[in-house]
């Protein structure tokens, strides 16, 4: 019940936020990777999909977060796009690193030319969370530091040069420092 107050009255917050200029909705990262706030059902999904050329989503959220404004599954899926839920408590939790790592694994996968249409911009994957600040952000985080291979603060500065009010807690640069971990040892198992 409290998580759910908390969840209606915060978004309600970054709406009036979104209204008043004082933050944008969601921002692209590079090439392929959107950072955003929850996205709502109808023209504003449509939106994404047409201009953005979303061709993936990616959510932090947790079942109660999607049910009553955001696409579902089967509603992203008549709209040509893969859905991937990666479920993570707000303000209280990282992602996990097996959701990380899936998370990665279907950015990269769209990351890959053979996704985009002569004439068009590359295919993009939108990542979010409830404003697109933390859970989400820790996802994009893991996913420029293996691209790119850089530090986690690297990555959370180039962040934060396209989306100035992400906000990530010591939890998950500690979360973005592991995963930056495991692909070391995972790369030194494959040279073994």
């Amino acid at each position: 019940m409290l998580e759910n107050i908390v969840f209606y009255s915060s978004l309600a917050y970054n709406v009036v936020l979104n209204k008043l200029q004082f933050r944008t909705w969601y921002d692209r990262i590079d090439q392929s990777v959107i950072l955003g706030a929850l996205p709502f059902r109808g023209k504003f999904s449509k939106t994404i999909v047409d201009q953005e050329n979303v061709r993936a989503v990616i959510s932090m959220n947790q079942d109660f977060e999607l049910k009553v404004f955001s696409p579902d599954y089967e509603e992203w899926k008549k709209m040509g796009v893969e859905f991937l839920q990666l479920p993570t408590r707000d303000f209280v939790e990282a992602p996990s690193l097996d959701n990380i790592h899936l998370g990665v694994q279907l950015i990269e996968k769209y990351v890959s030319p053979l996704h985009s249409k002569s004439g068009q911009i590359p295919s993009s994957v939108y990542i979010h969370c409830k404003a697109g600040r933390t859970r989400s952000a820790t996802l994009v985080a893991c996913y420029l530091v293996k691209r790119h291979n850089i530090t986690a603060e690297e990555a959370v500065e180039m962040i934060r040069e396209k989306r100035p009010h992400i906000y990530l807690a010591d939890i998950h640069l500690q979360t973005i420092k592991n995963f930056i971990d495991s692909i070391k040892l995972n790369n030194s198992n494959l040279t073994n």
